[in-house]
């Protein structure tokens, strides 16, 4: 968020090939998300709470414009992080004893 309004950066949207080298896009260009004044205000308001940040959730295609679906989501928190990291590294042990 930049002087009041929504940016994604780094999002790739990849070039059309039928459109030839004049009539494509740039693939990693900053681009604005048209959102009403009323909903930006909301997830600034959310997003200045602890934890809390924009995740995009889905990206499509209609009438030629591509709609970024968004939500607010919460961090883990550290001992979520330590229990997600010990059940990966169990299941590929696991997967590792199957193997041999």
């Amino acid at each position: 968020m930049k002087n009041g309004e929504v940016f994604v950066i780094g999002m790739d949207i990849s070039l059309y090939p039928q459109a030839g080298p004049h009539n494509n896009h740039e693939p990693r260009a900053v681009r604005k998300l048209l959102l009403h004044r009323q909903e930006i205000n909301r997830l600034i308001g959310k997003t200045r709470e602890k934890g809390l940040t924009l995740v995009p959730l889905a990206l499509y295609f209609k009438n030629g414009l591509a709609k970024l679906q968004i939500g607010l989501a919460r961090g883990k928190k550290q001992y979520d992080k330590r229990e997600t990291i010990k059940n990966r590294e169990a299941a590929r042990d696991l997967r590792r004893r199957m193997m041999k």
